[in-house]
């Protein structure tokens, strides 16, 4: 079936606009960042009239950036592989088994994603404080606490995704792994999860992503000690001036691990995706 001319130059015209809205931000940024700071301050100008370098090299004097650098990749990491190992065993369990309540349980699962973060807040903040009182366990202001609510984010859809992928993996694999006498474990870790790798994948990057920039409650429930990279932007600005080129220069650094990983991924991404949005 042929396009016509008409749709071929609306899908054109289409695409060029949205290169557009996505680049030009992204050139705003860059050229930012190479600017003294006067010039930012200054009359904009496309092309930079000085580059430099210098807002890379102060950016982590300013702040304690590294500081904060290390705080996200902890709680991200953590929240990231904790996801994965739970939804892993979780997904199986429900694909591969039927039990009494496994319906509710995956619609309650699914129920938590349509409701807003911010409800939440609160919520966390007083049995954080509680459980600090009556314990001793600090999770106020600290990294575990932090891990535990991006935990609680990622975790439903996560267990949705890798149930939906497993749901594609035929039985016939686990039944030729049962003859051989494997037992379900060895079954999951040695047939399922080499085939379902895509999945686990897409798990890991979505997990990621979420912690990565998260800003609200990082802003709530953590301190000066355990502030993350998407809080701690916000102290280039002061009373007295605000180092727009640092931002920008600090902002492209904390953006290339993700980046980075959804480049080197992608395609693991893009089936884990498809393949366990639909159940076959």
């Amino acid at each position: 079936m042929r396009e016509s001319s008409a749709v071929r130059w609306t899908r054109r015209v289409v695409l060029t606009l949205l290169t557009i809205f996505t680049v030009l931000p992204l050139y705003v940024m860059v050229t930012s960042s190479v600017k003294p700071l006067r010039d930012v301050q200054g009359a904009f100008r496309w092309i930079p009239t000085h580059v430099t370098v210098r807002p890379f090299i102060d950016m982590w004097h300013t702040v304690p950036l590294g500081r904060y650098f290390i705080n996200s990749l902890v709680v991200s990491g953590c929240a990231t592989v904790c996801s994965v190992i739970i939804a892993i065993f979780t997904g199986y369990a429900v694909s591969r088994y039927r039990f009494p309540g496994r319906g509710t349980f995956m619609t309650a699962v699914l129920s938590t994603q349509m409701f807003p973060g911010i409800l939440f807040l609160l919520p966390l903040f007083l049995i954080f404080v509680n459980i600090d009182r009556y314990t001793g366990i600090t999770l106020y202001g600290s990294r575990l606490g932090l891990t535990i609510t991006y935990l609680t984010f990622a975790l439903p859809f996560s267990i949705w995704l890798i149930a939906g992928y497993f749901d594609t993996i035929p039985r016939e694999l686990d039944e030729a792994a049962r003859v051989d006498g494997a037992g379900p474990m060895r079954t999951l870790f040695r047939v399922i999860l080499p085939v379902a790798a895509p999945g686990v994948v897409a798990v890991a990057i979505y997990a990621f992503m979420t912690a990565w920039g998260e800003v609200l409650f990082a802003s709530v429930l953590t301190d000066h000690s355990t502030r993350t990279l998407a809080v701690g932007l916000r102290e280039y600005s002061n009373q007295g001036q605000v180092y727009w080129n640092e931002v920008m220069a600090a902002s492209l650094v904390i953006s290339l691990p993700v980046v980075v990983g959804f480049l080197a991924l992608q395609r693991f991404l893009v089936h884990g995706l498809t393949a366990g949005a639909v159940k076959s």
